[in-house]
């Protein structure tokens, strides 16, 4: 059997899985999470694991949840293409596709219900059609019957269909409101209202896919943010504390919110709109600490970003500031260049150090204390052993001077000297003293 052992919480199950799986699971669909048993990650992700098991079964999917321990079975996970830990996949028959959005309960059933049902949902209906346009903030539609564009769509899905839903629907099932200039064609609804591709102003339809399937407007964190760059596109940001009403905060938010809407054809092609809640990640990602509210535009392709030079009071002052990043006058800051990664290297182990004495700053003063006092009593030993060195020399040179001053004597004339010069040197009443011994002796 597939299965090895099952954890049962409630309604729900996840399964662990053996070696046999991967000859077994071909006629099953699979939400696999693949973990190592020291990773932390994979330890915060179990709990939510678990809730996946419970709300897929409680939803009676036909997709199963198993989870694998990939350093004990590592061929198999290398097999899957698994480089990292925790590692989500969902195996479809031969294909295998990644999940890379937040680890909750949520988002995760969603992206497996979406992966694991038909690639194009066909749209039978306008009230079918309203429906998914309530359930869906973003959705992909094609309208018309075969052509080479279709086959593309089929293509661009197989691919995308990780992150957003695709539909299809014949021309009178479209809303009344739409109004297409050829079939066939290719449509995102989005933001209360609708855009048709253009091959030639939007280029290959995989990437005004890849680009279209944000909102125009996005609550920014770092997910979303590592998603975007595979937009190829600048992100604006205004970085605002949400709990903040002050009309500063509230002003920037509501900048970059009409420039997103009322000049979308401007700027869709090479910006997205969004706001962050607080600056802790963005100065982490800049390695400055900035001060909110702010507006940020970053690009994620090079790690540049660009800070404007002047208060951004309104719109027309977002909108200079965007046209001067398109023109080039903006100043770029930061950038992976050598000394940029080299300042990133010093940022991370500084931000390492501090965080590890925050959390713990007995572990802190024994994991960097220890190897300081470590290296400062080498120091101290290396030091004085120079000075020893100094001193037996200068000790050696003393007595080779002493050994020099007793056997070099020299001539008889010159001991003889020597001592009519000691005797001059004695006083008088020395000399006389000197006279009564001798006499003494006689």
């Amino acid at each position: 059997t597939v299965v090895a052992h099952v954890v049962v919480s409630g309604a729900g199950f996840v399964e662990d899985l053996d070696e046999s799986f991967k000859e077994n699971r071909k006629d099953d669909i699979w939400l696999v999470d693949f973990y190592a048993p020291w990773c932390g990650h994979c330890k915060k992700l179990e709990p939510v694991w678990n809730e996946v098991g419970i709300e897929m079964r409680n939803m009676g999917s036909p997709v199963k949840v198993g989870k694998m321990d990939a350093t004990s079975f590592s061929s198999i996970a290398s097999e899957f293409g698994v480089r990292g830990y925790p590692t989500i996949k969902l195996l479809k028959g031969d294909l295998a596709y990644n999940y890379r959005g937040p680890r909750t309960k949520d988002d995760i059933v969603e992206f497996a219900n979406r992966v694991a049902g038909p690639l194009i949902r066909p749209l039978p209906s306008q009230h079918m059609f309203e429906h998914v346009q309530k359930r869906h903030r973003v959705l992909f539609v094609y309208v018309g019957g075969e052509s080479p564009l279709k086959e593309k769509y089929i293509e661009v899905a197989s691919e995308l269909i990780v992150y957003t839903y695709f539909f299809s629907a014949s021309e009178d099932v479209v809303p009344e409101y739409v109004t297409l200039p050829e079939l066939p064609a290719v449509m995102v609804f989005k933001d209360g209202t609708y855009f048709v591709y253009d091959e030639y102003e939007d280029g290959d339809l995989s990437s005004w896919i890849n680009r279209e399937r944000f909102q125009g407007y996005l609550n920014v964190d770092g997910f979303t943010l590592y998603e975007l760059g595979d937009t190829g596109k600048l992100v604006a940001i205004a970085v605002i504390d949400d709990k903040n009403s002050s009309v500063e905060h509230t002003r920037l938010k509501s900048i970059i919110q009409e420039v997103a809407r009322d000049y979308r054809d401007h700027f869709h092609r090479d910006f997205q709109f969004g706001h962050m809640d607080g600056n802790d990640y963005i100065n982490s990602l800049l390695m400055d600490d900035l001060t909110i509210p702010t507006i940020v535009v970053l690009n994620t392709s090079n790690q540049q970003y660009f800070l404007p030079d002047r208060n951004i009071e309104s719109t027309e002052d977002m909108v200079q500031f965007i046209n001067n990043i398109l023109d080039g006058t903006a100043e770029a800051q930061g950038g992976d260049g050598l000394l940029q990664r080299i300042k990133r290297i010093i940022y991370d182990a500084k931000s390492t150090i501090v965080s590890v004495f925050k959390s713990s700053p007995l572990l802190g003063c024994f994991l960097f204390g220890l190897p300081l006092g470590v290296i400062s009593i080498m120091c101290y030993g290396i030091c004085t052993a120079d000075t020893d060195g100094e001193v037996f020399e200068h000790e050696g040179a003393k007595k080779e001077n002493g050994d020099r001053e007793l056997t070099d004597e020299g001539s008889e004339e010159e001991q003889e000297e020597e001592k009519n010069g000691k005797y001059t040197e004695l006083s008088d009443g020395d000399l006389k003293q000197k006279d009564i011994m001798e006499k003494k002796k006689d």
